[in-house]
C-alpha cells in the first residue's frame, strides 16, 4: 500500500472523523478510532489538529462544507425567514444532530468551546450581511444595521432554541417570531453613532 502524504492523508483523516462524528457523536469521537478508520496513526492525526476537539470542529465543518445560497427575494422579512428555514432544516437534519452533539459536549470541554467559538465566531455572518446590505440598497434598513452582531441575531436566537430548548425542530411560528418581533425592529430601529 503507498503511503498517503499531505492532503490526501489530510481528507481519509477528516472523512474517518466525519464518519466517527455522524456514528458516534463528540462523545465518541477517539483519535484511536479515527487513525483505525483513516488507516493511519494517531501521530499523523495530532500533528494536523492538536486535539479531539479540534478533529471535532474541523470533521464538522468538513461535512457541513456546502455552499449556502444567499436568498434574494426583494423583501428583507423574506430573505431573513428564508435564511432560519434552511438554517432550522439544516439544525434538524442529522448534520444537525452533529452539530448539537459539538455544542452539548462544549458545555463540559473548554478546548471544545474554544475550538468551536475560533472555528464559527462569524455565525455565518457573511451571509446575513449580504441579505442586509440589499435591504440598505433597498431604503428598508438604515446602514448602521449592518453589524456582525445585529446580522445575526436571528440565526443566534434559532441555536438557543436547539441548545437551550432541546428542540427537534423550531416550528414555524417561532421562526416568524424570531424575525417579526427581534430581528426586524433591531434592524429597523438601529441608529447611527450619535
Amino acid at each position: 500500500m503507498r503511503r498517503r502524504r499531505g492532503a490526501v492523508l489530510e481528507e481519509a483523516i477528516l472523512r474517518a472523523a466525519a464518519q466517527e462524528l455522524t456514528e458516534s457523536g463528540y462523545p465518541g469521537l477517539t483519535m484511536d478510532a479515527v487513525a483505525r478508520r483513516a488507516g493511519t496513526n494517531k501521530n499523523a492525526i495530532y500533528r494536523r489538529w492538536p486535539s479531539r476537539a479540534a478533529l471535532g470542529v474541523a470533521a464538522y465543518r468538513h461535512l457541513a462544507d456546502t455552499a449556502t445560497a444567499v436568498p434574494d427575494t426583494g423583501s428583507l422579512r423574506e430573505d431573513a425567514l428564508a435564511l432560519l428555514r434552511g438554517a432550522n432544516r439544516h439544525m434538524a437534519s442529522p448534520l444537525g444532530a452533529v452539530m448539537r452533539s459539538l455544542l452539548a459536549g462544549a458545555g463540559d470541554d473548554p478546548e471544545l468551546l474554544a475550538a468551536i467559538h475560533e472555528r464559527s465566531a462569524d455565525a455565518g455572518s457573511q451571509l446575513w450581511l449580504s441579505v442586509l446590505e440589499r435591504a440598505v440598497a433597498r431604503g428598508e434598513a438604515p446602514a448602521a444595521a449592518l453589524h456582525p452582531r445585529v446580522a445575526t441575531t436571528a440565526i443566534v436566537l434559532l441555536r438557543n432554541e436547539f441548545v437551550t430548548r432541546g428542540v427537534p425542530s423550531a416550528p414555524d411560528e417561532v421562526l416568524v417570531e424570531i424575525v417579526d418581533e427581534v430581528y426586524l425592529p433591531l434592524v429597523r430601529g438601529r441608529a447611527g453613532p450619535a
